[in-house]
């Protein structure tokens, strides 16, 4: 269970919030459009960031700059 501690691993990089504009999922309540935000862990798809409820969580990297 690798996931388990990704809140307390380094941070890989910092990406902005550009928009929260979801096709399917409401995701504004979680990111702020022009926040920065932290990145735990990255897949070709998602990056895992600790969003606004302080937790991480996994969203899609159109969200991001």
């Amino acid at each position: 269970m690798i996931h388990t501690n990704w809140a307390t691993k380094p941070t890989l990089k910092t990406v902005t919030c550009v928009h929260t504009d979801a096709k399917k999922f409401l995701v504004s309540n979680v990111l702020t459009v022009g926040k920065t935000y932290e990145v735990k862990n990255e897949t070709e798809e998602f990056l895992f960031v600790i969003d606004n409820t302080g937790k991480v969580g996994g969203y899609y990297k159109e969200y991001f700059q």
